[in-house]
């Protein structure tokens, strides 16, 4: 996998090749974010080459867009959204409602009610946070790109760009109920994802044994 310092960023240029006047304050603020915007990116497709491309494109309507930018030193967030704009951009042609299986049943599952029952780790003082922990980074990576995009892009930008509820609406030009309604299914169905994995691996009983 390229590192974020390889990602190509080709300078963005007006029809007929002219410089945008803007480029290199633009550059100068939104550069140093390269990395972040890259990793991002990654979280959300779960491939470099396609977070290499969406980077370069965020980048390109950044510079677009960065006149009407009411407030420059808020650049990282600005194209974070930019970059999560894009990503559901490329499945809107697909179907709106993914499925997810019964809902009704989704809604019931609780992870935490599960590891309760099961106690996995007896002589833990935080049974929760310590079960959580048994899950190395890159399972915990699968079962977020487990998720359909709908659901995947308001939970990390949720938790790892810290947007609120209204910010995130506004991003993904969704009602705010549209919006929770995803956080709490995209959260179940991550948490479904980690409990199966959790069988696989043997740290709590299988139904199917």
């Amino acid at each position: 996998m390229n590192t974020p310092d390889a990602v190509p960023l080709a300078a963005p240029t007006e029809p007929g090749g002219r410089a945008h006047d803007n480029r290199p304050r633009f550059e100068a603020l939104a550069l140093p974010h390269l990395t972040h915007l890259y990793k991002l990116a990654v979280r959300l497709t779960g491939a470099a080459p396609d977070a290499e491309d969406l980077v370069h494109e965020t980048y390109m309507k950044g510079l677009a867009a960065f006149p009407g930018l009411r407030e420059p030193e808020r650049i990282r967030p600005w194209m974070s959204r930019i970059l999560a704009r894009l990503v559901l951009d490329r499945y809107r042609s697909g179907p709106r409602e993914v499925a997810v299986g019964d809902l009704a049943e989704l809604d019931r599952f609780s992870l935490y009610d599960l590891v309760w029952d099961e106690d996995p780790l007896p002589y833990s003082d935080d049974l929760h946070h310590d079960f959580l922990a048994q899950f190395p980074d890159d399972e915990v990576r699968r079962a977020l790109l487990a998720l359909p995009e709908t659901y995947r892009v308001p939970l990390l930008l949720l938790y790892v760009e810290d947007l609120s509820y209204r910010e995130l609406a506004e991003t993904l030009g969704c009602p705010m109920g549209t919006i929770m309604s995803r956080l709490h299914r995209g959260r179940k169905i991550l948490e479904r994802e980690l409990w199966a994995c959790a069988k696989r691996r043997g740290l709590v009983r299988s139904d199917d044994r």
